[in-house]
């Protein structure tokens, strides 16, 4: 006779996160390296936008980051076009000029030291969102990442290459890690692509569900919870976690030894 065992689902959590970290290597890449591959991504996703958005990463001194030389497309992007700047935007290590609506980057990097990198771009549905003025509404098990770790600025007051700008940016993310600007687009600290995907999926919803106050309040009502278990560390959701090792698996004219070799992104040697 077979023995049925029921187990808490804290164990398969734990255990299929032990198993992801041993199957699921990470690529030895530099935080250099990493800006550059991070561009080429978003780009091949539809986040590019002329000149608009951009991409940063610490660097390992305090005070310095990385990010992507000014006047360049995200499709453009290689490790040697990627600059290495101070807290003040000047250059320190590459050519050209730092972005200058970048500077809020830094004033996020100040506010929260947790934090390792940022993305801000333009990308269609995030857009969409912003234009008509409506806060994401995470209500679909895929984008519960989001739950209540999106906010929203309602008013936004020009390019972001002042001190205004970063100060009114910093403050209105608070503790969350991502943001929608009115009239503008996206920013966050990870998970660019799988918030262009959530906004996605809320202005389907929103289509599907009319226009009036009654259907739009029964597309968010509720929102897409986390478990407790997965409340505790978000970076550590299984379902997460794969789909971002599937991206990479999507990009193969980015992560291939050729092409990595041809646009200067070759992989980090390992540390003997």
């Amino acid at each position: 006779m077979t023995v049925t065992t029921t187990r808490p689902k804290e164990y398969y959590h734990q255990r299929s996160s032990a198993e992801m970290d041993k199957h699921l290597l990470e690529a030895s890449w530099s935080a250099r390296q990493k800006v550059a591959l991070t561009c080429r991504i978003l780009a091949k996703e539809g986040h590019e936008s002329a000149l608009a958005g951009q991409i940063s990463s610490r660097a390992d001194k305090p005070g310095t980051y990385w990010m992507l030389r000014f006047g360049l497309g995200f499709d453009e992007a290689s490790a040697s076009n990627v600059q290495l700047v101070d807290d003040d935007l000047k250059v320190l290590e590459g050519e050209g000029m730092a972005n200058p609506a970048n500077r809020f980057h830094l004033w996020i990097y100040r506010n929260r030291p947790e934090i390792n990198c940022i993305v801000h771009t333009h990308p269609p549905y995030c857009s969409a969102l912003s234009i008509i003025g409506e806060p994401l509404e995470p209500a679909h098990m895929d984008t519960s990442m989001f739950y209540d770790d999106c906010a929203w600025l309602p008013e936004w007051p020009g390019v972001p290459i002042g001190d205004e700008e970063g100060e009114i940016i910093s403050n209105a993310i608070g503790n969350k890690r991502a943001i929608l600007l009115a009239h503008h687009g996206h920013g966050g600290s990870l998970c660019a692509g799988d918030l262009h995907r959530t906004c996605r999926a809320h202005a389907i919803a929103r289509a599907f569900g009319g226009d009036d106050q009654e259907d739009q309040a029964r597309i968010g009502q509720g929102g897409a919870r986390l478990s407790p278990e997965a409340e505790g560390d978000r970076r550590d959701i299984p379902l997460f976690r794969a789909s971002r090792a599937a991206q990479r698996r999507r990009v193969p004219e980015v992560t291939s030894c050729r092409a990595l070799r041809k646009s200067g992104l070759q992989p980090a040697r390992a540390p003997s």
